[in-house]
């Protein structure tokens, strides 16, 4: 990726990437931005099939969201679970449903 990239890559997205305490991403410019595109181009897919989802098998936007995020997170998934909970977040955006809320890890901090 090139210095004049037209990606602007959103502070949430890049917060994936600057662990507790620090203020630098573990990741460089490129490799934040290309996995932005991925998560992003990911949840604009599937706000299709989230709607029908609901529709289909009459299940609350939550219970969507909580089973996309899970097929995510499965074996074998091009991304990690702090991407697959942005993921979700922004999916719930883009649909103007209710934010899931970032995911807590089992040590309860913030993992989003």
């Amino acid at each position: 990726m090139s210095e004049d990239s037209q990606i602007v890559v959103p502070p949430s997205f890049v917060a994936l990437f600057v662990p507790p305490g620090r203020v630098k991403p573990t990741a460089g410019r490129d490799e934040i931005a290309s996995r932005y595109e991925l998560c992003e181009d990911l949840a604009q897919m599937l706000t299709e099939q989230a709607t029908m989802k609901k529709w289909d098998l009459g299940i609350t936007e939550d219970d969507v969201l909580e089973r996309i995020e899970r097929g995510l997170q499965a074996e074998g998934g091009v991304v990690n679970g702090t991407e697959a909970r942005w993921i979700v977040r922004r999916l719930a955006e883009l649909l103007g449903w209710p934010d899931p809320g970032p995911a807590i890890d089992p040590g309860g901090i913030d993992a989003a």
